[in-house]
């Protein structure tokens, strides 16, 4: 099994994670079962099929579970996207969450290029 903590794609994530938690914890109460929890969600479901993936018994599951991060990571996106909306978070950060999620994207990709190569 590979040790997802060498993983460029995973760290990438994890801090985009550590950073939601963060600010989210300034988000209005009644969006605690809202909002809140589906971007935490979304964002640590990224870091964590990063994380699951590796583990699994062929090249085809790991794929699997890379392209279900790619989609956590669209959700995360959207999320942030509707929390600027919704004036939750202020405009610079949401362009600082969109290039963070950018470059996890781009480290994802490069990661699933890899894998397809070896699959």
């Amino acid at each position: 099994m590979r040790d997802y903590t060498k993983i460029e794609a995973w760290r990438l994530a994890d801090d985009l994670t550590v950073a939601i938690y963060e600010r989210t914890r300034a988000f209005p109460r009644e969006e605690l079962y809202g909002l809140t929890s589906q971007i935490r969600r979304a964002a640590y479901s990224v870091a964590a099929n990063i994380v699951e993936g590796p583990s699994r018994e062929s090249k085809r599951d790991y794929l699997h579970f890379l392209y279900i991060s790619r989609g956590s990571l669209s959700e995360t996106q959207y999320f942030v996207h509707l929390a600027g909306r919704l004036n939750y978070i202020s405009p610079e950060e949401s362009a600082t969450f969109h290039d963070q999620t950018k470059r996890v994207f781009a480290c994802l990709h490069g990661l699933i290029q890899a894998v397809e190569k070896e699959a």
